[in-house]
């Protein structure tokens, strides 16, 4: 059954809420088996770790993808700078011509300066996406969870935002809950919830807080099964979204009965 309730990302639309990463599968084989049973449609690659032209790449890795029914994310993991993110997010585009997509500006945008702890560069980060979004790019930021950055990132002209859950490849999940809650609330462009998710259940539980979506990797890729692990952040999402759709049940402080007297005696 096609799918109405779509994610819209600037000039594009998806059925599936789930983006997968390519790095940290311990074979090539784990990381397509993965890529097919999540049913995702947006899959991200670092531009650092590929030739600048797919025919000296030996792993055959991207051109065992099918680029009909994928959309290429690419990202710049590993740039430091504002101008490397750059670099990179321009090479990014040069790959998604090569791969039959001439119309893909889409560039998740990551500038990470400190080694240790990962964590997103918010002044290096506004400046990559303000130069990407004037130069046509669609400019998907990789932020820590704050919410003011997030509205100057989406005044700015970005696609979306991405605030972590928590330390990227941590598992740790929602440890940023109370902001994301804030990001969501304002923001009017798709949230992305990236980085920290470890199971299905904390998939699920950003979508039922009302995220748009969430991009992950370790969490399928190191997993003991991530073709099976792939499939169970499918269905998290899946079930998450549905359950925000439905809207959930109001929290009470009392006991309700769920078969009230005055409507037992109507049987």
């Amino acid at each position: 059954m096609e799918n109405f309730d779509k994610l819209k990302i600037g000039p594009k639309s998806f059925n599936s809420r789930l983006m997968l990463g390519t790095g940290k599968y311990r074979t090539i084989r784990d990381a397509l088996d993965s890529i097919e049973k999540s049913e995702c449609e947006i899959v991200t690659v670092a531009i650092r770790r590929l030739p600048a032209n797919l025919k000296n790449d030996n792993t055959t890795f991207l051109t065992s993808l099918d680029w009909n029914k994928l959309w290429l994310l690419p990202n710049t993991a590993g740039a430091q700078t504002a101008e490397e993110a750059i670099r990179m997010a321009f090479l990014g585009h040069e790959l998604a011509c090569q791969l039959g997509q001439p119309d893909n500006f889409f560039v998740k945008l990551e500038v990470i300066s400190d080694p240790k702890y990962l964590l997103p560069d918010p002044i290096g980060t506004l400046k990559a996406a303000e130069f990407l979004v004037k130069k046509g790019f669609t400019v998907l930021p990789y932020i820590n969870a704050d919410p003011m950055l997030a509205l100057h990132l989406e005044d700015l002209g970005c696609a979306t935002v991405m605030p972590l859950g928590s330390p990227i490849g941590s598992g740790q999940g929602l440890n940023n809950l109370s902001n994301i809650k804030i990001i969501i609330e304002n923001a009017s462009i798709p949230v992305i919830v990236d980085a920290g998710i470890g199971t299905a259940s904390e998939a699920s539980q950003s979508l039922e807080l009302g995220a748009d979506g969430v991009l992950l990797n370790t969490a399928v890729a190191q997993s003991k099964n991530p073709a099976q692990m792939a499939e169970a952040m499918k269905l998290g999402v899946q079930s998450g979204r549905l359950a925000y759709l439905a809207g959930r049940m109001e929290k009470k402080y009392y006991a309700n009965p769920s078969s009230p007297i005055d409507q037992i005696s109507q049987f």
